[in-house]
């Protein structure tokens, strides 16, 4: 499975503050990129993809590795980076409309937002959680980004969406398109 991306729920603009979700952990975010065929990585339970809670007490960067004698330099593929903006808007589509007025970019530049309520492409998906069975919280809502060579794979054009039960430490992970 291809790693997503890592987000700390630790209450600093994270989103941490709906029902259940708590303070102290980390998700992990995997998705299945087998070429060719399928694996059904748009749903949480088929098993195409993963999302992980792991406790953050101890958690340290890695350290960047050893370049070999003949390599001399260390190369990074492709990355991007993002900036957090909060805005006041109600909703996440009048932010990501609010935040192209106001920045002049284009919307493909928004790459999603942490907390909040889901913005569905299609019907609510909204997981329960497997252990006590209650609706979970919304982490973070990711669009597939505006450069093909870091973009996540959403089924073209579409949107993933991480969710949490705190209480449970049970994650899930889903996209539409």
């Amino acid at each position: 499975m291809q790693f997503l991306a890592q987000i700390i729920l630790d209450g600093q603009g994270r989103p941490i503050d709906q029902r259940r979700t708590q303070a102290g952990l980390v998700m992990a975010i995997f998705m299945c990129q087998n070429d060719p065929g399928m694996c059904d990585e748009w749903s949480p339970t088929s098993g195409g993809n993963k999302a992980l809670l792991f406790p953050s007490d101890g958690l340290q960067p890695m350290p960047a590795p050893e370049p070999d004698e003949d390599e001399g330099v260390l190369h990074l593929g492709a990355v991007n980076a993002v900036t957090l903006v909060s805005l006041p808007s109600a909703d996440y589509g009048s932010a990501r409309e609010e935040w192209g007025s106001r920045s002049g970019n284009d919307l493909g530049n928004v790459l999603g937002q942490l907390g909040g309520q889901p913005d569905w492409l299609q019907d609510d998906e909204t997981p329960t959680c497997p252990t006590c069975t209650q609706p979970m919280d919304l982490v973070a809502q990711f669009e597939e980004g505006p450069d093909h060579a870091t973009a996540m794979n959403f089924g073209g054009c579409g949107t993933a969406f991480a969710f949490a039960c705190g209480p449970c430490t049970r994650a899930a992970f889903l996209w539409q398109c």
